[in-house]
Parts: C-alpha cells; sequence; structure tokens
C-alpha cells in the first residue's frame, strides 16, 4: 500500500512540475507579444495608403533633378512633407485608442496570471512538485523544498513557490534567449 502511495506521489510530482513550467512559459510569451503589439502597433489600410503615397512623391521629385524641373520637385517635396504630418496626426489619433486596448488586455492577462498563480499555490501548497538532487541544491536545500517535505530519498522535494520563482526566471531568460 505504501509503495502504491509513493508511486501516485511521484507520478505527480513529474506531471506537476513540467504544466506549471508551461504555463509559466505561456504567460511570459503572451506578456511579450502584447508589448510587442504595443509598441509597434497595428498598420491600417489609410497608414499604408498615406505611406506609399509619401514614398512615391519621394521617389518622383529625387526623379526630377534638373534646373528646368526644380519648382516641380520643390512642389512634390512639400507634398510629401503635408503628407507625412496627415500621417503623424492620423497616428497621434488613432494610436492612443489602440495602446488604450493593449494596456486593457496586459491588465486582464495580468490578472488572469495572479488568479493562475494562486490557484497553483492552494493546490500544490503542502505538495510537493519536483525533485530534484540534493547534490544539486546543496545549500538551498530547505529554501527550496519549503512547504513541501523536505529531502526524500536523496532528492530535494520543491515545493510550488520557488518552482514558480524558478520557472518564472526561466521563461525570461527563454524569451529574451529567442528574442522575443
Amino acid at each position: 500500500m505504501g509503495e502504491v502511495m509513493e508511486t501516485l506521489s511521484e507520478h505527480r510530482i513529474s506531471a506537476a512540475a513540467p504544466v506549471v513550467f508551461l504555463i509559466v512559459v505561456a504567460f511570459q510569451f503572451v506578456y511579450r507579444w502584447l508589448e510587442q503589439l504595443k509598441k509597434r502597433g497595428p498598420k491600417t489600410a489609410e497608414e499604408t495608403r498615406l505611406r506609399r503615397e509619401i514614398k512615391e512623391l519621394l521617389k518622383e521629385a529625387s526623379s526630377l533633378s534638373q534646373p528646368s524641373t526644380f519648382a516641380q520637385a520643390a512642389k512634390l517635396k512639400r507634398m510629401a512633407t503635408s503628407k507625412e504630418k496627415e500621417l503623424a496626426n492620423y497616428q497621434e489619433l488613432h494610436g492612443k485608442e489602440i495602446k488604450g486596448s493593449y494596456d486593457l488586455y496586459l491588465k486582464v492577462l495580468f490578472i488572469s496570471k495572479v488568479l493562475t498563480y494562486l490557484v497553483l499555490v492552494c493546490w500544490f501548497w503542502r505538495v510537493p512538485v519536483a525533485s530534484i538532487s540534493q547534490q544539486l541544491v546543496q545549500p538551498f536545500g530547505k529554501v527550496i523544498s519549503w512547504r513541501a517535505g523536505g529531502v526524500l530519498n536523496g532528492n530535494v522535494m520543491v515545493g510550488i513557490i520557488p518552482w514558480l520563482i524558478l520557472s518564472t526566471r526561466v521563461s525570461k531568460f527563454v524569451c529574451r534567449l529567442f528574442k522575443f
């Protein structure tokens, strides 16, 4: 009977660690993705049209390099400048609305992340999430096994809070590594 309980406990430990890690990584990637979208902002059809017109006007103005076409080139450059101002006004007007919606998404993501972490902490409060060889975590064994049961068969039982902290740090490192 004792062996069956120990096997079930080991199976729960082996399944819990990767699941918790994947949840943390998913939250980290979604957060970084939303941050990048917020910085870049979406391209609308109007923005694309204005950029294309500006590019065409500047290209046409640069092709007019003769002294006899100077006035026409200057006129095209002024038109391009006015289109650039129009684009800047459009981006300023619509950019605030879009960034506000991304802020809302980021707040919802943060709240769902906090709630998910609270559920995980309650679910695995006194249950070990993973086991690591005691030799690997020699000076930190007690800190890592906080609220999880200490040492069993030469392995340190890792609690949920240290596992969440470790998973968060690793996921941030992975995001930076992949430049995401």
